[in-house]
């Protein structure tokens, strides 16, 4: 087509209707509102922004929630130089993000259960899991799945926002039995423009389930910023529709994560429901260890976002009331480099799984189909060729 018939084939296209919302002289009513609240205790400089709850009264009472923090960073900084060496596979760090798992699992009770993404280790160390399981995970042994201290709670899942449909059959399977418990659900940012995010949201709501959705807005889904993930002000918003509450909190205060989740678990147990949460954080961190962030974010915004982060504001807090010092800092420190280096060391020295655990607990009976591939991988299983060599000059040996 030239020039002219384009333009001409232009002007005969009908025009963009631009959808806008007037009042015609009409009257209107007004069916439903909606507010999102936030809640903060504790601003960056570790400043009481109001009352504290009950539980935080006691300075003391701060104490582990604090020396969990400390013990989830230390425990990040040896598995990213785990992976580095080649000791561990890729490696999810929490970094700057410590408070919304301590906060959100230390209230919870032992017979709840926890439905965690792939970055939520600080979670599932409250929840009694060791750190060498941990690292057996992301080692690639299945075994690192098996809790010893937690087995009702679920394992890491890497798809992304899958575990939101898991917890809501949890969550109503407890409500079908009448039972005092509840499920807590972590994901984050990007997980919330899932399909599976929206159907287990919707499931919960409409069965009144006892759900908490806690969502760790990082602010980045991978490589892409929140602002870009969803025309929405809020994620917490996204639980209007599912006809549940949501509320957003500082995702940076530990003392503000923990309250609003008791309060949460709380309405939950007592039969009100689900509930979301929006922990407002950032990943001061790459994705994973495959990851450069520099390639896509400033790093003055990191920055920034480092004068914001969850243990110097905790820290600041507990100085200023005297319940800490350098002294117990120092202590602290020694201890959880001690517990890391003990838990690395158990991960190294356990032996390798049998070639054929990977298709346990697969089937109740292994098909046919699949055998072949079991004899596939033990005759490509680590040290099998020189097994195989071994034979060999033995029978060569005994024709000698």
């Amino acid at each position: 087509m030239k020039r002219k018939e384009k333009r001409e084939e232009k002007r005969r296209q009908p025009p963009v209707q631009r959808l806008e919302h007037k009042n015609k002289g009409h009257s209107m009513a007004t069916v439903a509102t909606f507010d999102i609240e936030y809640t903060q205790f504790l601003d960056p400089q570790g400043e009481p922004t109001q009352a504290l709850p009950a539980f935080a009264l006691d300075p003391e009472a701060l104490l582990p929630l604090y020396r969990a923090m400390v013990l989830t960073r230390q425990f990040d900084l040896k598995a990213i130089a785990l992976q580095r060496t080649g000791q561990i596979g890729t490696f999810a760090s929490a970094l700057g993000q410590e408070a919304v798992g301590v906060g959100v699992a230390s209230a919870m009770r032992a017979q709840d259960v926890l439905v965690p993404s792939y970055r939520d280790h600080a979670a599932q160390f409250q929840r009694g899991v060791s750190m060498t399981e941990s690292l057996l995970y992301w080692g690639g042994d299945e075994r690192g799945n098996a809790f010893a201290a937690a087995p009702h709670d679920f394992a890491n899942c890497v798809p992304i926002g899958n575990q939101v449909c898991h917890a809501a059959g949890i969550a109503y399977a407890m409500k079908l039995r009448r039972e005092p418990r509840a499920t807590v659900c972590l994901l984050g940012d990007g997980g919330t423009s899932k399909g599976d995010f929206y159907e287990g949201m919707n499931m919960a709501g409409a069965w009144h389930a006892p759900l908490v959705l806690v969502v760790n807005n990082n602010q980045w889904a991978i490589s892409m910023p929140r602002s870009q993930q969803t025309a929405a002000r809020t994620l917490a918003q996204k639980a209007i529709a599912a006809g549940i509450p949501g509320l957003q909190v500082d995702g940076n205060d530990v003392v503000a994560v923990r309250q609003v989740t008791l309060d949460a678990l709380e309405r939950a147990r007592g039969g009100g429901g689900a509930t979301l949460i929006e922990a407002i954080t950032y990943r001061l961190g790459d994705h994973t260890t495959a990851d450069d962030a520099s390639r896509y974010r400033d790093s003055e915004q990191v920055r920034q976002h480092w004068l914001l982060e969850p243990v110097a504001r905790l820290r600041n807090y507990l100085l200023r009331l005297g319940a800490w010092d350098a002294p117990r800092e120092d202590a602290l420190a020694k201890d959880c480099a001690a517990q890391v280096a003990a838990a690395v060391q158990a991960y190294l020295a356990t032996p390798l799984p049998e070639t054929a655990a990977m298709f346990d607990c697969l089937y109740a009976s292994l098909p046919k189909a699949l055998a072949g591939q079991v004899a596939t991988a033990h005759r490509f299983a680590p040290g099998a060729q020189d097994k195989g060599k071994d034979k060999d000059n033995e029978s060569e040996q005994d024709h000698g």
